[in-house]
């Protein structure tokens, strides 16, 4: 199987539209796919129960299908800070709990590419003391980083890819989400931006997904790359 942890330069990077364009890029190639979203705040009540719309993604890009709480053991009504949702719902998050159910699911569903979607950024909060890059480190799974290509992404980018690298995991791939539709207006400066990014970032990138006015799995897929994953040993 390969498997990777896909987080985001920001909170609205982008992260779920490059996730489940990438396992929908899997799905055209004839390969079975796994989307995950361990926890997810910002979740719409409905008859089955609490139902978070970026795992509600995944999981339509899941095949064979697996059920909604398979995809998102943890979903929150509030849209804040997921250990702020947790803590409201008198739940309590851990690293290892996660990683360890993760694990479980990821031996009961087998899949030739599976994709673990965090919340937030790199250093969004679990709890007190862990955040998601502790997730990531205990899963130890290779990383994916959506930029949300914007004012200010160079940098956020940047540090993103060097907190990674000093935890001690690596940068499998890149994939660039434009996020205004006037910032790529300026081609050659949008073009040069994204140079220094694939020179600076030191892992290949995936693809760059343009603004979209209907932005959607489907839709995103044509944009990026599979091949850097799928030629990368099975995790």
């Amino acid at each position: 199987m390969n498997a990777y942890f896909v987080t985001g330069t920001n909170t609205d990077a982008g992260k779920t539209l490059v996730t489940s364009a990438l396992l929908c890029a899997a799905r055209q190639q004839g390969l079975s796919t796994l989307g995950l979203k361990p926890v997810a705040s910002g979740s719409d009540a409905t008859p089955s129960g609490l139902r978070n719309a970026d795992a509600l993604a995944l999981q339509a890009q899941s095949v064979p299908a697996v059920s909604y709480d398979t995809v998102n053991p943890h979903a929150f009504a509030p849209a804040i800070a997921p250990h702020l949702a947790a803590d409201e719902a008198g739940c309590t998050l851990s690293a290892g709990g996660l990683a360890n159910g993760l694990h479980s699911t990821l031996e009961r569903h087998p899949r030739d590419l599976c994709l673990i979607e965090g919340a937030g950024g790199w250093r969004v909060p679990l709890n007190e003391a862990e955040d998601f890059a502790d997730l990531a480190a205990r899963l130890d799974l290779p990383v994916i980083l959506t930029v949300g290509l914007t004012l200010g992404c160079i940098n956020h980018a940047r540090l993103t890819a060097e907190a990674i690298a000093a935890d001690g995991l690596t940068l499998a791939g890149w994939a660039g989400s434009v996020l205004e539709a006037d910032f790529a207006a300026d081609t050659p400066r949008f073009s040069a931006n994204l140079e220094l990014l694939e020179d600076r970032l030191g892992a290949p990138c995936l693809g760059v997904i343009p603004h979209l006015d209907a932005p959607g799995a489907e839709a995103a897929s044509h944009y990026l790359s599979l091949s850097c994953l799928t030629a990368q040993e099975p995790a």
